[in-house]
């Protein structure tokens, strides 16, 4: 896909379909590489804003999934409630790709974040890879780690234990034999063990008590203090949008990989509906 967009800038693989896209929470780079995946694949969009939609109304996410079927080819949906994959699953009768479910997860994220690492360092395996931040609802990192289950890979987990990864993904990667390292705090040493550090923001939104986000937001800050003590090779990932977790100046890095990351995922997505779309 990259290849074929520095050549032609559009490809004809879905010329005549519809894609729509239908965000209940809040996105940037999810909807709008979607959007410019499609139409690099010759095909539309069409866009719901659900502020302007039936849902206002009271109509259900089953209703507006049968409603935008009707539409277009495929579905691309974020929602608030975990349970919206499986109510996208029994109701929708064309293919619905999961944009974020919740805090559950997030899978083409996943996707983008291992090409990033295998484009960055040229393979996934042997690698060992550092979560930190917000854990605990951090979708991305839930994805990344099931999909990590396939390849031969060590993780740390570093996060206050307010952020804590879920339980159970967590027994996951202990039983794989993956997980190598828990910590409350972001040492030198676990920095120096790291080929991705890959960093999560406090998502303001999942709290109750805004008092307590204030507490934990820049629990951990990556400078260039903080990569001083990392391989020349590290990569630090990040899926954005960022707060204080990640200081401007490292973005001068050349291990700051964040950017570049965007714009893999524009290939994986075009990749993800040529799949799922071509006739």
């Amino acid at each position: 896909m990259r290849l074929g967009v520095q050549r032609e800038g559009v490809l004809d693989i879905l010329k005549g379909r519809v894609l729509c896209t239908m965000f209940y929470e809040p996105s940037t780079r999810t909807s709008t590489s979607f959007d410019a995946a499609m139409q690099r694949l010759g095909g539309r969009t069409i866009a719901i804003s659900t502020e302007h939609s039936s849902t206002v109304k009271g109509e259900s996410l089953q209703d507006s999934l049968r409603t935008l079927a009707c539409y277009g080819d495929a579905i691309v949906l974020r929602h608030p409630e975990e349970d919206s994959v499986d109510v996208a699953a029994k109701f929708s009768p064309v293919p619905v790709i999961n944009g974020g479910n919740g805090s559950k997860e997030h899978p083409t994220q996943a996707f983008l974040d291992l090409f990033t690492i295998r484009e960055e360092l040229g393979t996934v395996t042997g690698l060992t890879i550092t979560f930190t931040g917000d854990l605990r609802h951090g979708r991305t990192v839930h994805s990344l780690c099931k999909l990590l289950q396939y390849y031969d890979v060590q993780v740390q987990l570093v996060s206050p234990p307010q952020l804590a990864l879920p339980a159970d993904i967590r027994d996951m990667l202990k039983a794989s034999g993956q997980l190598i390292k828990e910590s409350t705090e972001l040492t030198e040493d676990i920095v120096a063990k790291s080929d991705v550090l890959y960093c999560t923001r406090v998502q303001k939104e999942r709290f109750a008590d805004l008092a307590e986000y204030e507490r934990l937001k820049d629990t951990f800050i990556i400078d260039n203090k903080t990569l001083k003590a990392a391989k020349p090779s590290m990569v630090v990932m990040h899926p954005l949008p960022r707060n204080a977790e990640v200081a401007g100046e490292v973005d001068f890095d050349q291990r700051a990989a964040y950017f570049r990351q965007m714009r893999y995922g524009l290939y994986c997505r075009m990749a993800l509906l040529a799949l799922v779309m071509a006739p």
